[in-house]
């Protein structure tokens, strides 16, 4: 559990994970408690967090990419496009970013 707060990728890997789960409860328990239930108070709660989780998370994937010196075409787009889908960083987690921090 240390290495995830003493390397910059473990960080990385921990907002991720932190982005993921944020987006995974705002829309399969939020958006259906807000228009199924008409109960908001979760969306009103997790959406602000989501975003500056999604924020931090497109800020540090650049730092990361320049970093490790990632070319756009290859790694980066992949990097940040999952941040929009569901599950998504996980998947990256487990393809990209733990090959990278295994490696280190």
């Amino acid at each position: 559990m240390n290495k995830f707060f003493t390397t910059n990728i473990g960080r990385f890997r921990l907002l991720a994970f932190l982005e993921g789960m944020s987006l995974i409860v705002l829309v399969f328990i939020g958006m259906p408690l807000k228009y199924m239930a008409a109960n908001p108070a979760l969306v009103k709660s997790v959406g602000p967090l989501h975003g500056l989780l999604f924020l931090f998370y497109v800020a540090y994937t650049f730092s990361i990419a320049a970093e490790n010196e990632w070319k756009f075409s290859q790694t980066t787009w992949k990097v940040l496009l999952a941040s929009f889908i569901p599950f998504g960083t996980f998947y990256t987690d487990h393809t990209i970013l733990k090959k990278i921090a295994e490696a280190k």
